[in-house]
């Protein structure tokens, strides 16, 4: 129905971490088999779900558990067999030394560490029914990331071998953690500068101020709508904020100087595509290479009916435009949005 400026590649299931393949408690497991269950989902949840059920088959099954970063507060950033609501909750416990661990008294000491308004999150997962928790602290290099925990309602024991290949395991893994959390550090730091210089910009013009963040929230929700994910929508939100960047030098050909600004960046091509085309009109009398329909890239046409609603504040307005100035599905896309 949309095309696409190009087809994502195929992603594994994200309800569901990938199983691996039984192990006996402590013994090795094969390596590629390993990584190839691991980069099945090569996000910082994904990983860490894999390595928290990777971790599970180390100490024999039948295991639960969560990962804990430190970003300035620890929180919750991965779950395996506990409900992916607790991901992003903010945590205190027995991680905090970041040395390996066994506890035998249950979760006696994550309830002690956190405010009591938190204990009734703990109990909606189950977490008060744990007998026995292991952590596995996440160094990479000296650096402290977080840890493994994992946790079993049995009280049986584990032997110290199984406990020592968890450990391992652990910092084995933490340096690929490492990677993705630094590559998500600076692409919210990119976003932050991103919006702080169209913040700039528009404060010279004090009616603007604020259009593009409407423009990327409204733009984002219409390409959820229609299929985008992952980088497709990191694209969107690019060319969304920074679609009138080009104004700095004036409103006449403001596309092309925007888009101008990002000549050379590889992986916002499409953004750029976006910018420059924006103006576009799907009858083909728009600027500044007159395409029409699906010639407009598809970023383009979202970000042109997000700008006129935003602009315009009206449903009706823009359904006005459907056909002539907007992309007719995409605008019946809209109308389906909550308001």
């Amino acid at each position: 129905m949309f095309r696409r400026p190009r087809t994502p590649p195929p992603t594994a299931p994200v309800t569901e971490a990938r199983k691996p393949t039984p192990t006996a408690a402590g013994e090795a497991p094969d390596a590629t088999r390993v990584l190839s269950d691991l980069l099945a989902r090569p996000t910082l949840e994904g990983i860490l779900e894999g390595a928290l059920s990777q971790g599970s088959a180390l100490l024999g099954g039948d295991w639960r558990g969560y990962a804990i970063l430190r970003r300035g507060q620890d929180r919750v950033a991965g779950v395996y067999g506990y409900p992916k609501a607790l991901i992003g909750t903010p945590l205190s416990g027995p991680w905090a030394p970041m040395k390996p661990r066994v506890l035998s008294d249950g979760a006696r000491e994550l309830y002690e560490a956190n405010p009591p308004e938190l204990h009734a999150t703990l109990d909606t997962c189950g977490m008060n029914d744990v007998r026995l928790s292991v952590v596995a602290p996440l160094n990479d290099r000296g650096r402290a990331l977080g840890a493994l925990i994992l946790d079993r309602t049995s009280s049986e024991g584990i032997s110290p071998t199984a406990q020592e290949a968890v450990t391992k395991w652990a910092g084995a893994v933490a340096p690929l953690i490492g990677v993705l959390e630094g590559r998500e550090e600076w692409k919210a730091a990119a976003r932050q500068i991103t919006s702080s210089v169209v913040e700039a910009v528009e404060s010279q013009e004090f009616d603007a101020l604020g259009h593009a963040q409407a423009v990327a929230e409204t733009s984002l929700k219409l390409g959820r709508a229609v299929g985008l994910v992952g980088r497709d929508l990191d694209e969107l939100w690019f060319a969304a904020t920074m679609h009138d960047l080009g104004k700095i030098h004036g409103e006449t050909g403001h596309p092309q100087v925007g888009a101008n600004f990002l000549h050379g960046v590889a992986h916002l091509t499409e953004a750029q595509k976006a910018i420059r085309h924006h103006h576009e009109r799907w009858d083909g009398q728009g600027e500044p290479d007159r395409l029409s329909g699906e010639d407009i890239p598809l970023y383009a046409r979202i970000l042109a009916v997000a700008n006129a609603y935003v602009r315009l504040g009206d449903l009706d307005r823009v359904r006005a435009q459907a056909g002539k100035g907007l992309d007719p599905r995409l605008v019946a896309a809209l109308e389906k949005l909550p308001q």
